[in-house]
């Protein structure tokens, strides 16, 4: 299976981190968000890596390279206008290929990868959720009998981490759209399964996230 990063936002929010450097290369104690997805998508047996990218998105590839870092083999999907997620993910299909494929949003902080599997037949995602931060109280989606869904009361928070099948995006005709309308209608044909994150997940979504990430992991390492 191939893996996708999502690397293309601007992190308006970071500021003015993000005024000379793309949101991925943003460091937490001392290492680039995104160098801690590529050595945990090594360590988890996956060889082939698409990112996708725009704002500043040449020192991505100088500071990347082709991933031999990693042992992996990394392609880059250059987008020159905002595609969203959904479109972004589209444009880079011919390089990720006719099969299901695990996508990770570049702006989460984890501390281990899911367990990722193949999709069930009939499947056309499959969705990690996690306890709803404080700044998403409401979350996005409910868990029930492994299948997730837009009703229900209890709604847990999409972590950014998901399984795809290209077919999700196989009857979209527009070069930018959103990730959630394909999926809630999937969902509503019962195509989109999921189960529950435990593990430590943060969204570096502004400086102060930002902060207490690195305080964490500078605690870890002492």
């Amino acid at each position: 299976m191939k893996a996708m990063i999502l690397a293309a936002g601007r992190g308006e929010r970071l500021r003015p981190l993000t005024d000379h450097l793309p949101k991925p290369l943003v460091e937490v104690a001392e290492k680039p968000l995104i160098i801690y997805h590529l050595e945990k998508l090594a360590k988890a047996g996956f060889k082939e890596v698409v990112i996708n990218h725009a704002w500043l998105g040449h020192k991505l590839v100088s500071t990347l390279g082709d991933g031999a870092t990693w042992g992996l083999t990394i392609s880059y999907s250059e987008e020159t206008q905002a595609l969203e997620t959904g479109g972004g993910i589209k444009k880079a299909l011919s390089l990720l290929g006719d099969k299901p494929f695990f996508v990770i949003n570049g702006d989460v902080f984890i501390d281990t990868l899911p367990k990722i599997n193949e999709l069930n037949d009939g499947e056309l995602a499959h969705l990690w959720l996690v306890d709803n931060p404080i700044q998403h109280p409401a979350g996005d989606f409910a868990l029930i009998e492994g299948k997730a869904s837009v009703l229900g009361e209890n709604k847990f928070t999409f972590s950014g981490m998901g399984v795809y099948h290209p077919a999700l995006f196989g009857n979209i005709a527009e070069q930018a759209f959103a990730l959630a309308p394909l999926l809630r209608e999937a969902m509503d044909n019962g195509k989109v399964s999921a189960e529950h994150f435990a593990p430590y997940w943060c969204d570096v979504g502004t400086l102060e996230r930002l902060n207490k990430i690195e305080e964490r992991e500078v605690q870890k390492g002492k």
